[in-house]
């Protein structure tokens, strides 16, 4: 998971802020595409939005590290990564 910089969302009649960005591969055709769930959370981890998004072409040919995937998911849904996300401690 990467954390975000901050966007509202609409959910469930209330603006809520998306801080960090889950994806994950769903379905991988090698020297084809790959498809990657998606998920935009808020603090609690609660997801607000998620979606689906397949990778092909000359930007599956260009995918070498998991660093590109997710800067192509977050160029492909308008997102700016700030950072890892890490779990905060419980105090």
């Amino acid at each position: 998971m990467k954390t975000i910089e901050s966007i509202s969302i609409w959910d469930k009649g209330q603006t809520k802020e998306a801080t960090i960005l889950n994806a994950y591969g769903t379905n991988l055709q090698l020297n084809n595409s790959a498809n990657f769930w998606y998920g935009l959370l808020d603090d609690n981890q609660e997801v607000l939005a998620s979606g689906n998004l397949t990778m092909s072409g000359e930007d599956y040919q260009d995918w070498d590290a998991d660093t590109f995937a997710w800067e192509w998911i977050s160029g492909q849904l308008n997102l700016t990564i700030i950072g890892d996300y890490a779990k905060p401690e419980p105090i």
